[in-house]
């Protein structure tokens, strides 16, 4: 592979924008629910919820699948692109969080196809015609342009973390100012997981959000909802 050149990030600035058309907009990863129980209340309760989705659930788990894709596809494996997207979807654990990353994930995939085209894309392709997973779409996409993983996996827990945030406001319990002191104060928790992940094997994985998990499943019949998850 070659060397990066200096604009090697500028494709993933814009495919991890709120602009790109992947309906990220539409899914609170469980967070209207937490809102709604009164479990996320204030500033504090938002960073402290996301501190915890992000070190020990969706963020962690996601971000570790990400690069196991990215290397992957970086060599043209399609086996192993295949065998780390099946595993990101058996991961979710309830019919919202698998419809927010599917539905996620292929509008990604069709997007930057549609808009990024490169032989190396088209390949890998090949290994993901149904159901695709964010963090694996995001990773293979990645690789296929040669965008550096660091900067992949920093730019994805990131815009993560952004999302939830950005729902958060939407649905009340902080303002556009807390929430940016939100996202601020999670970026170096952002930075230290992110730089970890390159040494964390698919044997890493895990979790132990029981209460955002239990949140996604009492969504589903809650009576008023603004998200999709």
């Amino acid at each position: 592979m070659r060397n990066p050149g200096p604009t090697a990030i500028l494709p993933l600035l814009a495919w991890l924008s709120p602009s790109y058309p992947v309906g990220a907009y539409a899914y609170s990863h469980g967070l209207e629910w937490a809102v709604e129980a009164g479990e996320v209340a204030d500033e504090a309760c938002l960073e402290g919820w996301l501190y915890d989705v992000l070190q020990q659930g969706a963020g962690r788990n996601d971000a570790v699948l990400l690069a196991h894709a990215y290397r992957a596809a970086a060599i043209g494996d399609l086996d192993t692109l295949r065998e780390a997207n099946d595993l990101a979807l058996a991961l979710a654990p309830s019919r919202e969080l698998r419809l927010e990353t599917t539905q996620q994930g292929r509008s990604f995939l069709d997007a930057t196809l549609a808009a990024w085209p490169v032989p190396a894309l088209a390949y890998l392709t090949e290994a993901l015609p149904d159901e695709v997973a964010y963090p694996v779409a995001v990773g293979a996409c990645a690789a296929a342009h040669r965008v550096p993983l660091a900067a992949t996996v920093e730019g994805y827990l990131l815009a993560f973390v952004q999302n939830l945030v950005s729902a958060a406001v939407r649905l009340a319990p902080i303002g556009q100012t807390g929430g940016t002191r939100v996202v601020a104060g999670l970026a170096p928790a952002v930075a230290a997981l992110a730089a970890g992940v390159p040494e964390l094997t698919l044997d890493d994985i895990g979790g132990a959000t029981f209460r955002a998990d239990l949140g996604s499943f009492l969504h589903e019949t809650q009576y008023t909802r603004l998200f999709r998850s």
